[in-house]
């Protein structure tokens, strides 16, 4: 690989870490207002639970990537 291959894939692994890290924060932000909405209810838990299995695959995938970056 070259050195405009190489520097071409870091641009797209450092646009990617940063789509994945606001996606996070998006994701994160969303379980804080679904908790306040439904407040005491079983309904927030079944909500909820796909999101954070979410941004726990996020987590990592960004982890993944941050290593990559050496970051």
């Amino acid at each position: 690989m070259n050195n405009m291959e190489s520097l071409i894939k870091e641009n797209q692994n450092l646009r990617k870490y940063i789509s994945l890290v606001l996606s996070e924060m998006e994701l994160i932000q969303r379980v804080g207002e679904i908790k306040q909405i439904f407040l005491n209810s079983d309904d927030s838990e079944r909500i909820i639970t796909p999101i954070l299995e979410r941004i726990s695959r996020i987590k990592s995938e960004r982890s993944d990537l941050q290593s990559g970056l050496s970051l």
